[in-house]
């Protein structure tokens, strides 16, 4: 069975990944939120934007969390960078 998520980026991910949003296969070992984003960050160049050491907020099924959340099936992560207002 695949474990498939929704997966999003916004602003400056967006920009460095070259895209809004993708259906991800989640490899085995890949059960949390930070396995999830320390995945994506091997992909290369661009995706190095969600690599250890980023400032990179995470939600889980429109909930912030942190990296130890679990992740399953039918889930929508997503990543954004910290959001200053004013």
């Amino acid at each position: 069975m695949t474990t498939t998520v929704k997966v999003l980026y916004f602003a400056s991910l967006r920009e460095a990944v070259g895209r809004s949003a993708e259906e991800f296969a989640l490899p085995a070992g890949v059960g949390t939120v930070g396995a999830l984003r320390a995945h994506l960050a091997e992909r290369g160049e661009g995706w190095q934007a969600l690599g250890a050491g980023r400032n990179v907020r995470a939600a889980l099924n429109q909930r912030m969390v942190g990296a130890e959340a679990a992740v399953a099936a039918g889930d929508e992560v997503a990543f954004f960078p910290p959001v200053t207002g004013g």
